[in-house]
């Protein structure tokens, strides 16, 4: 099986492509910030004998994603399952947000999953099957203070996962969403002590999730035969 993950240079990325490496598909790995993190991630495939075409570039870039496509079916064939994980975050009130920064945020969370599926979908619609997995937020759900143009977007990548699944049924092509909680990343560590202990103690569980988490969910829904519309939420009973 060929997995394709964006967004894999670190984090809940990165834990997902060791955790598919170590049962032996195939991964294609993607990320956009960090060539020497890339490579890093890449190498470590290797390590557990998996093979691994890394892809370094933005996904939102419409004929970056398709050429990345092309380079997988050259050295793979095919496209099994598409995991759209590459994102960012923007905390600060909607009022002091800048143009280029709410179009960034657009961009990189819903544009470059948009791209990524026009992609894939083709490949799969040729093999009669295929998983789409989409990483979103709780915030998507329900909405944040402080990161509304966050919230808009995975809320959009909600509705999307939701819309192209019912589009893609009848072809054997499954497509699902995890909404992830407050997940033990580069991505919150920008929330200081207090802030975490308060989300924390709103939390079920009491902790963090780890990225190895959503990669064992992730699992689950590629070997779920009749999953598809729907949105895991991963959050430690929020």
């Amino acid at each position: 099986m060929t997995i394709f993950i964006t967004g894999a240079s670190k984090g809940i990325g990165k834990a997902m492509a060791l955790h598919l490496a170590a049962r032996g598909h195939n991964m294609v790995i993607n990320g956009s910030r960090d060539f020497d993190a890339l490579n890093e991630v890449h190498q470590n495939i290797l390590q557990l004998g998996a093979k691994s075409l890394p892809l370094f570039g933005d996904v939102s870039d419409y004929d970056t994603t398709y050429g990345f496509f092309e380079k997988i079916s050259d050295k793979f064939g095919c496209i099994d399952v598409l995991i759209n994980n590459a994102g960012i975050s923007h905390i600060g009130f909607f009022a002091d947000m800048q143009e280029n920064q709410w179009r960034r945020l657009i961009n990189v969370n819903l544009f470059g999953v948009i791209n990524c599926c026009h992609a894939a979908v083709p490949y799969m619609l040729n093999a009669g099957n295929g998983r789409i997995i989409n990483i979103s937020s709780i915030w998507g759900n329900v909405g944040a203070s402080c990161e509304a143009v966050y919230s808009m977007t995975k809320g959009g990548v909600n509705a999307f996962t939701k819309s192209l699944a019912k589009e893609l049924g009848m072809s054997g092509i499954c497509v699902n969403a995890i909404a992830c909680g407050l997940i033990d990343t580069e991505m919150n560590s920008a929330l200081d002590n207090n802030d975490l202990e308060d989300f924390i103690n709103r939390l079920a569980l009491k902790r963090q999730g780890r990225p190895e988490e959503v990669a064992c969910l992730a699992e689950f829904i590629i070997n779920a035969d009749y999953v598809t519309g729907e949105i895991f939420t991963l959050d430690g009973g929020y």
